[in-house]
């Protein structure tokens, strides 16, 4: 089921499915897909809020809302405005970036945390690229650094509904607004990482030619007391999305038993 809701002002369009357990899912620059299977499997676990980013989707843009600090507040509006107590916040990519942000300001409504291939931070020198230019490289270089088959995520535009077409070109937009300057990372996100108190889970695909686990991952693993850094078989930097069976798997055994 998709509704729309207000968070201060603010139009988000949103998947709603499930009962029981709180459970927020923010999507990454790939956009909110409403019939990806890893949306259904964690909705038999509980009941399941995904929000399009403002500019994502067919959430329209809000003037007042143009970094990832402000996507972090209103989450955190969200969670309030809805009364939610001891939710499992879910965060892919660029929404791991979010959900980070989010936890390091507030989790007094949040129980557990599970950050999938999160961006955000900055791992090596000035002079060091973390993070390759999705904008600079080449289409079919993206996908193969991101996917471990890129051809299951390769499009074939001219197929595309005028909808979907749209809805590509504003994923695409919203990513440059979110994470362009400083490109993909708070310089200042890694050293509050500390001030996550609530179990977290780091899950990351072990193909993941994007962000590797065992760089960046680590670093974002050793920067959360007691967090614990899982890699799934077959996935590249959307696991969710190529192995969608394991990582609800995962996130039920962490924080939905």
């Amino acid at each position: 089921m998709s509704r729309w809701l207000t968070v201060q002002d603010v139009q988000l369009e949103c998947i709603e499915r499930g009962h029981g357990r709180p459970i927020l899912w923010l999507h990454g620059e790939e956009g909110l897909d409403p019939e990806a299977p890893v949306l259904d499997r964690l909705a038999t676990h509980g009941h399941l809020l995904a929000p399009s980013h403002p500019g994502f989707g067919h959430s329209p843009e809000a003037a007042s809302i143009d970094a990832v600090d402000d996507l972090a507040y209103l989450y955190l509006d969200l969670l309030a405005q809805q009364d939610v107590r001891d939710a499992v916040v879910i965060g892919c990519s660029l929404g791991g970036w979010i959900a980070a942000e989010m936890a390091v300001k507030c989790t007094e409504r949040v129980a557990r945390l599970v950050l999938i291939a999160p961006l955000g931070i900055k791992v090596g020198d000035r002079e060091t690229r973390d993070i390759p230019d999705i904008f600079a490289l080449h289409p079919d270089e993206v996908l193969r650094l991101q996917y471990h088959d890129p051809a299951r995520a390769r499009l074939d535009h001219a197929a595309l509904s005028d909808d979907r077409l749209t809805v590509i070109a504003r994923n695409r937009e919203a990513t440059a607004l979110y994470a362009w300057e400083p490109y993909f990372h708070d310089p200042k996100l890694r050293r509050r990482l500390h001030r996550i108190t609530v179990p977290t889970l780091l899950l990351w695909g072990a193909d993941d030619r994007f962000v590797a686990a065992d760089y960046y991952g680590a670093a974002y693993r050793d920067a959360i007391a007691g967090a614990g850094l899982e890699t799934i078989a077959g996935a590249g930097h959307f696991p969710h999305l190529e192995q969608p069976e394991a990582v609800a798997e995962r996130v039920r055994a962490f924080a939905l038993v």
